[in-house]
């Protein structure tokens, strides 16, 4: 039964039909800007003085099991107390396990001024390519 105009049930729908679009625009505003970028990518910047900083987002424990030549490691969830620790706001590669850590710690980045790119695949798809690890 479709309901009438003007009735409490139409209201009621055309307002919450509203609220979540509303709400969809304003969480859409704080979604990170954050571009992909690939492990070969990342390799061939090793050495040069221009290269982004890596950062791994994963814990102490799983850092020290193995990450990416070069990365330095921040918990996703320190990230924004740590920030200074970063230096100016400049290029970052930010990646964890397989990205769910990652994306909190890109939009942190992000807001904060820095360039954020994910790391494709992060660090599982990294070992599953046989690329180097260091420890």
């Amino acid at each position: 039964m479709r309901p009438r105009t003007g009735t409490r049930t139409g209201t009621f729908l055309e307002s919450l039909t509203c609220s979540l679009f509303t709400v969809a625009l304003a969480c859409s505003g704080g979604a990170s800007a954050a571009t992909d970028i690939s492990p070969q990518e990342v390799l061939a910047f090793e050495g040069r003085t221009d290269a982004p900083l890596v950062l791994d987002v994963r814990s102490t424990e799983e850092f020290a099991s193995g990450h990416v030549p070069g990365a330095r490691n921040v918990a996703y969830d320190e990230v924004a107390a740590r920030l200074a620790e970063l230096g100016p706001a400049r290029e970052v590669v930010v990646y964890c396990e397989r990205g769910p850590r990652a994306s909190k710690a890109a939009a942190v980045l992000s807001a904060a001024g820095f360039t954020v790119k994910h790391l494709i695949g992060h660090m599982s798809g990294w070992r599953a390519q046989g690329l180097p690890i260091a420890r």
